[in-house]
């Protein structure tokens, strides 16, 4: 995950958060998970457990090294969120169709997303993120894009949320309201294992037009070239990640 001053890197066991201060000094800090989405193998569960892990770990990290600045804490995302739910609220009193109804609301929720984005250092640390990574990942040197962003998770995401809002929206009105929330759990779940299929098969025509609108997001707007510095702290992050992860495996934890 990339941070407005930093980067986030979490692995099946352990976490390492490094970022750089207004001063330009890097620290960092870094620990074994609570809670391990990574032991959750049931199909439809695993992507619940991936979100709930998340939501875990930020508090933690925020504990251990108050220096970070996640890309929700700016005033101006709150306020999309606050756009962002109020236009969808308004897409779904419109006379649109069921389904065009629930993608128009999906497209308006990535809002905040954009917002985060712009006019801030989160987009380098997203590209930097990205280089650090997939340059472990593939022993030579890779591009400011990675194949298992998580933005590749919005054309599922849209698909799924659709057609699950649009049966909830079927509903009757006294249930709508937890038919909506059993419809975004089951997307989430769903679009985790369409994720996964797609990395599993990524010269298939169906990955490639899943792909497509988080490609298209991750190469225009969501990742910028990092500077030295700021690929210095996402190798930082990586490596106190890894040396975590070599010691679980090795039996010390």
């Amino acid at each position: 995950m990339a941070l407005a001053n930093g980067v986030l890197v979490h692995g099946p066991n352990a976490w390492a958060c490094a970022v750089r201060t207004p001063d330009g000094t890097l620290i960092e800090a870094a620990d074994y998970k609570r809670f391990r989405a990574a032991q959750v193998e049931q199909p439809l569960l695993r992507g619940p457990a991936r979100m709930v892990e998340i939501f875990a770990l930020l508090p933690e990290v925020r504990r251990r090294l108050p220096e970070a600045r996640l890309p929700f804490e700016r005033p101006a995302v709150l306020a999309a969120m606050v756009g962002g739910a109020t236009v969808t609220h308004l897409i779904r009193r419109s006379k649109l169709g069921p389904a065009t109804k629930e993608l128009a609301a999906g497209i308006a929720s990535l809002g905040p997303a954009v917002v985060a984005l712009r006019g801030s250092t989160l987009a380098a640390y997203h590209g930097a993120e990205h280089i650090s990574i997939g340059t472990y990942e593939h022993g030579e040197p890779r591009e400011k894009e990675h194949e298992r962003c998580g933005s590749h998770l919005i054309g599922p995401m849209l698909a799924t949320m659709a057609v699950g809002n649009a049966l909830a929206a079927k509903a009757p009105a006294n249930l709508r309201g937890p038919a909506r929330l059993a419809a975004s759990l089951g997307a989430l779940a769903t679009s985790t294992e369409i994720f996964a299929w797609m990395t599993r098969n990524p010269d298939s025509r169906i990955t490639k037009v899943l792909a497509t609108p988080g490609h298209e997001l991750q190469h225009r707007l969501a990742t910028e070239e990092p500077t030295p510095e700021q690929l210095e702290v996402s190798e930082a992050a990586l490596a106190a990640c890894l040396r975590l992860e070599e010691a679980a495996h090795g039996g010390r934890h």
